[in-house]
């Protein structure tokens, strides 16, 4: 490592799923920037953070849990994990701790240090969805952290009553280039003529999503063959979950092609007429790259149960939450059906109107994602800087 890169803060970060490592991995870049590189990281994220330069405690893999029926039969490795992070953090004593997803991982992290009286600075990026569950659980953040970064206009106000400081930074989707894909490159590069019908497979990033989706999806890709003999899927995944979605797709019976590669799924989404995706941050991806979609999600039932008691939102989907009404159809649970999904994707594929009416909802919730003048992870790292000169 060059004797610049040695100098500076140490910042920890911790990043556990796919989308999380994509947001590291842009702070990252940004706090170099800010600090003339001149700063050194280390912690908890994938292969993106890591290109960039993270010093990693351990892969990320089995941490990429979802909820909390999920998390319970691998409590023991969980709390493991939480053990040698903390022991890692008081070791390396950086100058700030910033979290960005997994709260049933990272809350217990914060929660330990909390409770040692460390003195390092600990910020969360990426607020926790408690306006829209589980409200109780910002007295727990007011308690463990120092400051907020929050993703959504909307957010620090909710959180600022309880007394933790929070400032909106504004979504690092808008500048990870999902609008810049070539759709023509894309087919050119994989043998996918003109004729061919491309459609967009997204089941997640998490074992437990691919495990429920993919069964559904499966099914879904037969009834579309009928109906678009020329019919081409393309599938892109991360390294969480290629193994079973490898598996999964020899038996589709139609072309696949299944794309790894972070910087080429712009371009796998550009050559696609629509697409069926996992709801989360793969959404508004989607959005961005102009792409007509629906969600389609299966989770624990207990899981399920416990959200729709507890939550007040009508909506599940971030686009759908930001416009206010159902842009993007949700297939959930008992919905989330072979014959809803295949139709629905037809519908995009020829209904001009409806494709239309998408894309304006796509941007009218792109429009408020971000800070005028500046770029998300430019904030943040200004932000984070902050508070080390500060602390």
């Amino acid at each position: 490592m060059s004797e610049s890169r040695t100098e500076g803060p140490l910042i920890y970060l911790i990043a556990c799923e796919a989308s999380g490592d994509q947001i590291g991995g842009l702070l990252m870049a940004a706090l170099r920037t800010a600090c003339l590189d001149k700063v050194r990281f280390a912690g908890i994220g994938g292969a993106t953070m890591q290109a960039a330069g993270l010093e990693r405690l351990f892969d990320t893999k089995e941490l990429a849990l979802l909820g909390v029926f999920e998390v319970l039969p691998k409590a023991r490795m969980v709390l493991k994990r939480v053990k040698q992070t903390v022991a890692d953090i008081e070791a390396r004593q950086p100058d700030i701790l910033v979290t960005i997803d997994s709260w049933g991982f990272t809350g217990r992290v914060h929660e330990r240090l909390t409770r040692k009286k460390s003195s390092i600075p600990r910020v969360r990026y990426v607020a926790p969805q408690v306006w829209a569950w589980r409200p109780g659980r910002a007295k727990q953040l007011a308690k463990w952290i120092d400051h907020l970064l929050t993703l959504l206009p909307f957010e620090p106000p909710f959180f600022t009553r309880f007394g933790l400081p929070a400032t909106w930074v504004g979504h690092p989707v808008i500048e990870s280039g999902w609008s810049r894909g070539d759709g023509y490159r894309f087919r050119k590069l994989h043998n996918i003529t003109a004729e061919k019908r491309v459609i967009g497979i997204l089941p997640g990033s998490r074992k437990s999503e691919v495990g429920r989706l993919l069964p559904v999806f499966k099914q879904t890709v037969a009834l579309l063959k009928h109906r678009y003999p020329d019919l081409h899927v393309v599938v892109p995944t991360v390294d969480t979950v290629a193994h079973e979605v490898y598996t999964a797709v020899r038996e589709w019976g139609v072309p696949v092609t299944v794309v790894m590669e972070p910087g080429a799924r712009p371009d796998a989404f550009a050559a696609c007429e629509a697409a069926i995706a996992a709801s989360g941050t793969v959404s508004l991806e989607l959005a961005l790259a102009g792409v007509p979609h629906i969600v389609a999600y299966k989770a624990n039932a207990l899981s399920v149960f416990a959200f729709r008691m507890l939550t007040k939102l009508r909506h599940v989907n971030l686009v759908n939450i930001l416009v206010g009404h159902e842009a993007v159809p949700e297939r959930l649970q008992s919905k989330c059906r072979p014959d809803i999904l295949a139709d629905d994707i037809a519908i995009l594929m020829r209904d001009e109107l409806r494709r239309t009416a998408q894309s304006a909802d796509f941007a009218a919730a792109l429009s408020k994602l971000t800070p005028e003048g500046t770029r998300p992870s430019r904030r943040a790292a200004e932000v984070i800087l902050g508070l080390i000169k500060k602390s």
